[in-house]
Order: structure tokens, then sequence, then C-alpha cells
């Protein structure tokens, strides 16, 4: 079993994107006036300056933009290898998230491969990870 990740502080900027996965949405903070995506998640849109932010719940499908195999156990009982990952988020324009693809052979991950969220909870926390789509 890993170990525990990184806890983040939850705030009222991020809390919904942290806690989403209890009901199984990947929420990212929308703009509701330029329509646009802020990630990390901010009260004020980086593209148009608003403060009509509101978490939404998108697809949580993408594609493996790039990744790296890591080998090195950083913290005590880490599994290692592991796939770090960039992930672009279908229909979520300017939004990329560094996360983990998880649930396949890492000799198995590759540019573009088409992927979907799965969460994983700790203490309270839906860590939004990937799994490859067959």
């Amino acid at each position: 079993m890993n170990p525990p990740r990184p806890r983040p502080k939850l705030d009222d900027d991020n809390r919904a994107f942290w806690t989403g996965g209890a009901e199984g949405k990947l929420n990212m903070m929308q703009c509701a006036d330029c329509g646009r995506f802020t990630h990390p998640p901010r009260r004020i849109c980086r593209h148009c300056q608003s403060e009509a932010m509101a978490p939404v719940a998108v697809a949580g499908t993408g594609a493996i933009e790039t990744y790296t195999i890591n080998s090195q156990p950083w913290l005590p009982g880490l599994e290692v290898p592991f796939v770090i990952a960039r992930v672009r988020l279908d229909g979520v324009p300017d939004v990329v998230l560094t996360t983990n693809i998880v649930h396949c052979p890492v000799e198995e991950v590759g540019f573009d491969d088409p992927v979907k969220v799965t969460f994983e909870e700790q203490d309270g926390i839906w860590f939004p990870l990937f799994e490859r789509v067959r």
C-alpha cells in the first residue's frame, strides 16, 4: 500500500476540486463571464479578471499530453515504478492536470492515450487520478 499523499490545504477556492470525487465529479473553476476555465482554482478568472467563478463538473476524460516513469521511492513505502503525467482534459481548454496514471502497467502508457478520471480518497481528500480507456 502506498503512503499517504501530501495533503493539500483546503480553502474556499479549491475545496470543490479536492472533494468533488466523493460524488464522482471532477470539478473545475469556470468563469460565468467569459466561460473559460482556471486551474489551479482561483476566485478571479486568469483570463478576464472576473470574480464570477464557480466550480463546474467536467467530463473527466482526456488524453495524456506527456509523461514520465518515476522509479525513485521518494517516500518510505512508496511503490515504484509509477507514471506521472500531464493530462489534457476534454472540453476544458487551457487546463492540463499533472496527475498519476493508475491501474495500468507503466510500460503500456503512451502519448495521447485516452484516459478517464478515477478518485483515490485519503482522509476526506479525493485525489483525481487517471486510468487508460481501453
